[in-house]
């Protein structure tokens, strides 16, 4: 029998080289093979593959018994003995849910975020699991899109350092620690750039603008050590990237140098058929495996297509082994050679209860949630509220614990978690008086109600106010006439914020609109706590709020999180990660877009700009934006030289100081001009940021460092370089209220 050599675990190539080359054709299709469990290949049957050699990993079994028994079949029971890998999609927390990624991204906050991944990486190891199809750091710019939840924002730079920490959260010092797991990048590449914001469609993009603002968050998560890459389902400039060779072998294998697993997206080789540059399964299995596409996602055609294109000659069997030697590498390095059980563990130690909120972080799903909080608007001081008020709580999202999760909850549970009723209620708690009335269904259009309880079928159905909308809005009105402020928790559910959830308005639904005009003509103050997985389309909101506080969709601990920032007990220092567009007609909508000829100048209306008539130009809330409840100010930037020399550093102060009555943090954000270059270049774009906490009245002096690689760009060449010329420093509070210097780099 054929088994993997212990002499040889020490070096790393030897010991792939050695099984390579036992291993018969079959066996190393079956390692090409992520197979999905559930009705169509169950546990049992997979077993059988598995001990057959046809398997080399699975997702979405997170019970140690389960994969005990498919790991027992690979090491105790297959010929080769190789080690299966267990996957799943923990992309912002696994049984403790943290913020969804748009929530993580606004706490500008990368020790925060890497400590979000790293919990998330604990409980997911301890649930026997070896990789995780995160982080998904696809820039979008079209909020249409459903994903723009799952990802971190517009920004290139923002996303890129995310995407450092959550792969040092996943991976901590080695993927092959026991409470690590794998990180696999994904969308690979630009899925968020798809048309119209519409999934799974196309993009077209020229190289230029790929280099510059889409592929940068990838790089960073490889040059992390992401040890694997999930492959995009849409196509780019023509060609499917499960197709793509210049994709994967020109840029991620040769130019960036990637070494690890490349993992295609849910049936895309098949789809290869359906985009129409494969006349059949026969010919997809062959584009994929020649462009590099190493393991075959809910594979059928890797299995039934690649021993004949062997055969024929079609595929080599050196094209073959370079995909079977990257999945292998990934398993060692995920420790999974040196032992297979490395985190299954004993079945002595198998957890009794696997939802025991024992097993969860809430404090750490706390603190991140509320550090996630955007406050929008704030009138008057409308915020905080007193605890010894009467409250009424109204709206659809304000007792919804499914929903306070956000899509790809990965085993989180929806009774694990604390919607804002129970948050507000506990804290309130022998003080004021808490009422509560629905007010209104999320959306009262039954075509959206059965899409959405198709997407719910994991955990329980959307539920509907049967009552007719006029009795529950009066029900939210009588409630509201009773209180001393009212809190409006409204937006989407979580559903609408999905893969394949694409929206064509980003307007809060009429059902809740109905409800929200009711409330505002009580004349009670109103405050908004939206829930949301997008940017909204927040016009009228915006004027008739008296407070608007963006919470995204919060996680476990939402619900005490959104409490501690509407009570006071943490204030708010959320920034936002991506732009809010005054209306759909806008999009898209980004701070660093390329500047044009005849530029718009607000203030300075007149014909033949580049200009939307109908209404003010801009965002309605721009990016790097977020009140506090204490306020902040930024003097003058002062430079420590008007002139930089390559490969010297120029130093940009601002003194911040806090002028409010209350203890503060605020992220100070820097961005960049490039005033002439030999292409056009972006109005700006942010080259960093810091954190700053302050007592009130204090200042503190901050200091960004600046040299030569901070100006560099891809020129229409695809070189990087940083050409001579006049550069503008711009440092503040957001992308619009900045102060700024000039120096010139030599």
């Amino acid at each position: 029998m054929a088994a993997p050599n212990p002499a040889l675990l020490h070096d790393k190539q030897a010991f792939i080289a050695d099984l390579v080359g036992q291993m018969t054709l079959a066996e190393k299709i079956g390692q090409l093979r992520l197979i999905s469990i559930g009705p169509d290949m169950p546990r049992e049957k997979i077993v059988q593959e598995i001990a057959a050699g046809r398997i080399g990993g699975t997702f979405n079994s997170v019970v140690h018994v389960d994969n005990r028994m498919m790991q027992d079949a690979a090491v105790k029971k297959s010929r080769m003995k190789i080690p299966m890998f267990f996957a799943y999609d923990v992309v912002h927390g696994h049984r403790t849910i943290f913020p969804i990624g748009l929530g993580l991204a606004s706490s500008w906050d990368m020790p925060l975020v890497e400590r979000s991944a790293r919990v998330a990486a604990i409980e997911a190891s301890a649930d026997s699991l070896d990789m995780t199809f995160a982080p998904m750091v696809d820039i979008s710019r079209d909020p249409r899109w459903g994903r723009t939840s799952e990802g971190f924002g517009e920004d290139p730079y923002l996303v890129s350092r995310i995407a450092r920490a959550m792969v040092r959260g996943y991976q901590g010092p080695s993927p092959a620690r026991r409470d690590s797991i794998m990180a696999s990048v994904k969308h690979f590449a630009l899925y968020g750039a798809v048309e119209g914001g519409r999934d799974y469609n196309i993009v077209d993009m020229s190289p230029m603008r790929m280099y510059q603002d889409y592929l940068p968050p990838y790089l960073a998560a490889i040059e992390a050590g992401a040890g694997g890459v999930m492959v995009a389902l849409n196509s780019i400039n023509g060609v499917p990237a499960s197709a793509n060779t210049w994709l994967m072998q020109d840029l991620l294998r040769k130019e960036w140098g990637f070494g690890g697993v490349a993992v295609s997206d849910h049936g895309a080789i098949t789809e290869l058929v359906r985009h129409g540059v494969a006349r059949d399964g026969r010919e997809a299995a062959k584009l994929a495996i020649k462009a590099g596409i190493d393991m075959s996602m809910a594979d059928t055609l890797y299995l039934q297509e690649l021993p004949g294109l062997v055969e024929s000659g079609e595929v080599s069997m050196e094209e073959i082994d370079r995909s079977v030697r990257n999945v292998l590498g990934a398993k060692y390095d995920m420790g999974l050679f040196h032992d297979p059980y490395l985190r299954i563990g004993a079945a002595a130690d198998d957890p009794a209860d696997l939802y025991a909120d024992s097993r969860m972080h809430r404090a750490d799903a706390r603190e991140v949630a509320r550090r996630s909080m955007v406050l929008l608007e704030n009138k008057n001081q409308t915020l905080p509220l007193r605890k010894t008020a009467t409250v009424a709580l109204v709206g659809p999202l304000a007792d919804a614990p499914l929903d306070m999760m956000g899509s790809w909850s990965a085993a989180g549970k929806s009774q694990s978690s604390v919607t804002l009723r129970r948050g507000m209620a506990e804290a309130m708690r022998g003080k004021g008086r808490l009422l509560y009335a629905v007010g209104a269904n999320v959306t009262d259009d039954p075509q959206i109600v059965e899409y959405l309880n198709f997407l719910n079928w994991d955990d329980k159905e959307v539920l509907q106010d049967p009552r007719p909308p006029a009795d529950m809005i009066a029900e939210a009105v009588a409630m509201a006439k009773q209180a001393d402020v009212v809190v409006a928790a409204v937006g989407e559910s979580r559903g609408m914020s999905h893969e394949s959830s694409s929206r064509t308005r980003l307007d809060i639904p009429a059902s809740q609109r109905a409800l929200l005009e009711a409330l505002k003509a009580t004349g009670k103050p109103l405050v908004l706590v939206l829930m949301n997985g997008r940017p909204l389309d927040l016009q009228w909101e915006s004027a008739n709020a008296d407070a608007m506080l963006e919470t995204w969709f919060s996680g476990s601990e939402g619900g005490h999180a959104i409490a501690d920032v509407l009570f006071g007990d943490y204030n708010p220092s959320g920034k936002l990660p991506i732009s809010f567009p005054r209306s759909i007609g806008q999009i898209p909508t980004y701070y660093n877009h390329p500047r044009v000829g005849r530029p718009f100048v607000e203030g300075k209306p007149g014909n033949y700009t580049s200009q939307y008539f109908e209404e003010k130009n801009g965002p309605l809330y721009p990016f790097g934006y977020g009140l506090s409840y204490t306020d902040f100010t930024v003097s003058a930037v002062s430079l420590s030289s008007a002139r930089l020399e390559r490969g010297g550093r120029i130093a940009a102060r601002v003194t911040v100081t806090n002028t409010g009555r209350r203890k503060g943090e605020t992220a100070v954000q820097l961005y960049i001009r490039d005033e002439a270059a030999s292409v056009v270049r972006p109005v700006k774009e942010l080259r960093g940021f810091q954190k700053v906490t302050l007592e009130p009245g204090e200042s503190r002096t901050l200091q960004f460092d600046i040299g030569e690689d901070d100006l560099k760009f891809f020129n229409a060449r695809l070189e990087h370089v940083a050409e001579p010329g006049e550069f503008e420093v711009q440092i503040g509070l957001d992308s619009q209220a900045v102060q700024s210097a000039r120096f010139e780099l030599l």
